[in-house]
């Protein structure tokens, strides 16, 4: 859509025609604000003559774009659509789409957008221009030039298409719009996608920085509908809110105002790593690493034990040439050795690579500690005690110990393990209670289903840890079955204990339908003979003979109604107290209400 009003006549063409015998017809889509549910105003959008291979505005441009007219279409969809919005005499904004060369060229040779509105009768301060994603911006600073004369003229002005092309960061911090409008790629099954969902998010909290309206593009399912509801973006448009239309509908089709004013919140997609845990990461890389002196394969071993002798510390060196390590001595066994009688004499002025480790463990600085850990699966014991070299960029950095390696390891894997558990890889503790302060602080009401294994411990000391883990995702598999993934959020607390925060309204349904499918599928798992006799011999805590059932799937149920519930742990207390008594009543299956609970119970 162009401003240039002053174009020079050329000769004909079709878009010529369709021009001069005002074929072009306007259409509009709204855009909904989730505050209120209300329409804020409509995208002004120019379709061509009906039925014709022109129809479509992508056939209209790219016939203008072969016959050197895209200016001169530009300014007739601008002018169709304005118009047809002024006659509709509707409420509300009239978003418009502007080339950067159309925004220039109207405001350098004639007429500003608010001059185009107020032709028509409209008012110019409802007149947002959208600066297309094909836009190309040779000068920065002219163009800026013409945003402030856009907004003088009393137009808004807006990115299309964040994210893509050429709608970058770079154009939002440098012209600051009044609206961004989020490309529908990062929008469309967003509910399912992490990487978009962590991209949107990122947008959500610069927005917030820069003061900028962001508008959420192609929504076509509620799921995706209620995620970017949830993130705080304040407006959307897609085929779910309202399609393009001559006249467009005033008020939001009534299942998406309900579902807009559902009390329920989405359920984040999960991430397959956490920022935080990846964070540690590197923080613990760092942390393992010892900025040691070295040696040199010129180096005797003399010069060995005046090293070790002056640096008590060290628990070993690397011997270097040029730069990189091509060994590692381990003090310990180099000073034992170096102990026995005559050995000072006899090997002290000879080369030190004589007791020295030739082929030691190298890691690359910014390996992950997974990817440590694995080098250290081997049956050479003297990894764990001689430790590692660290190069940066295959030059000698430093050296760790295996010691320094095992603690990292295992702090990163029970940090990890609070945000997603390492068998069942379901959302830990973590997320588990940030859903559940999320609901709270939404004024949600949700059951809080605490779904428990009995019997589980005599399974596993019969058939090994191994078997049970394999009951551990049978187990997993089946919550997951019962869950509707948009309303419903399913956690691993540990061990065997799991939490499923329902927001479907036939969760006692779902709740009853796992039990039974579980209880049924994990007969599987023992042999035939123990499957005609109903259960395993074993022993009690108290080392008796005891007869035990198969493993089977107990449930406590906690509702917890709107503004019931003072945080998550007031939740997950319930939550403990009602899968105890699902395991005492006779059907595995317990209610408690948390507006009875009384926390001296438990």
């Amino acid at each position: 859509m162009s401003l240039s009003l002053c174009a020079p006549e050329t000769q004909p063409s079709s878009i010529r025609r369709l021009i001069a015998s005002n074929a072009l017809t306007a259409v509009f889509q709204p855009i909904v604000r989730f505050a209120d549910g209300e329409i804020i105003g409509y995208e002004g959008l120019i379709r061509g003559p009906a039925g014709s291979g022109l129809e479509s505005p992508a056939a209209l441009f790219e016939q203008a774009a072969r016959e050197k007219q895209s200016i001169a279409l530009e300014q007739a969809a601008a002018r169709a659509c304005i118009a047809a919005f002024a006659r509709l005499a509707r409420a509300g904004l009239l978003f418009i789409n502007f080339s950067a060369a159309a925004i220039e060229s109207g405001i350098t040779e004639c007429e500003t957008p608010g001059d185009l509105a107020r032709e028509s009768g409209l008012d110019a301060q409802r007149l947002v221009v959208e600066l297309t994603e094909q836009s190309v911006i040779a000068d920065a600073d002219r163009f800026g030039e013409s945003v402030r004369a856009l907004r003088a003229s009393g137009s808004q002005f807006a990115l299309d298409d964040y994210g893509s092309a050429n709608a970058s960061m770079n154009l939002w911090v440098r012209f600051a719009p009044h609206y961004v409008k989020i490309d529908r790629f990062f929008v469309a099954d967003i509910a399912r996608d992490p990487l978009k969902f962590e991209a949107v998010k990122s947008m959500v909290a610069f927005a917030k920085a820069s003061g900028a309206s962001l508008i959420a593009e192609g929504i076509e399912t509620e799921a995706d509908l209620e995620i970017v509801r949830d993130l705080g973006i304040a407006c959307a448009q897609g085929y779910l809110l309202g399609r393009p239309a001559a006249m467009p509908d005033v008020h939001l089709p009534e299942p998406v105002a309900n579902a807009l004013r559902s009390g329920q919140i989405s359920v984040y997609p999960a991430r397959t790593r956490t920022n935080a845990t990846a964070d540690m990461n590197a923080v613990l890389l760092e942390r393992m690493l010892v900025e040691a002196p070295t040696l040199t394969v010129k180096s005797r071993n003399d010069d060995v034990v005046r090293l070790f002798n002056a640096m008590p510390s060290l628990h070993a060196v690397a011997i270097i040439d040029d730069g990189r390590p091509v060994a590692l001595i381990n003090r310990r066994s180099f000073m034992d050795q170096y102990a026995l009688p005559y050995h000072r004499e006899v090997f002290g002025k000879r080369p030190c690579m004589q007791f020295a480790n030739l082929a030691p463990l190298v890691v690359e600085r910014g390996s992950t500690l997974e990817q440590i850990a694995r080098l250290f699966a081997n049956d050479d014991q003297r990894d764990l005690s001689d430790g590692f070299i660290v190069t940066e960029n295959g030059r000698y950095a430093g050296l760790a110990t295996g010691a320094s390696m095992v603690r990292a390891v295992t702090e990163v894997r029970v940090e990890a393990a609070r945000y997603a558990n390492p068998l069942t890889f379901l959302p830990g503790n973590v997320p588990l209670n940030s859903h559940i302060d999320r609901l709270i602080a939404n004024g949600s009401a949700f059951v809080a289903c605490y779904f428990d294994l009995d019997h589980f411990k005599p399974f596993n000391d019969r058939y090994g840890y191994w078997q049970g883990d394999e009951v551990l995702k049978a187990t997993a598999n089946t919550l997951a079955s019962v869950c509707e993934p948009t309303r419903d959020f399913l956690g691993h607390v540990g061990g065997d204990d799991f939490l499923l925060l329902f927001q479907s309204d036939d969760w006692r349904e779902r709740a009853r339908r796992a039990m039974e499918t579980f209880n049924e599928l994990v007969q599987r798992f023992y042999s035939i003979e123990e499957r005609l006799a109903g259960g395993i011999h074993g022993e009690d805590r108290l080392a008796r003979p005891t007869f035990f059932g198969f493993v089977h799937l107990s449930a406590g149920a906690v509702l917890v109604d709107a503004g019931a519930a003072r945080g998550s742990a007031h939740v997950s207390n319930a939550a403990a107290v009602a899968k105890r008594w699902a395991k005492e009543h006779a059907s595995g299956f317990a209610v408690l209400d948390l507006a009875e609970f009384d926390p001296g119970v438990m």
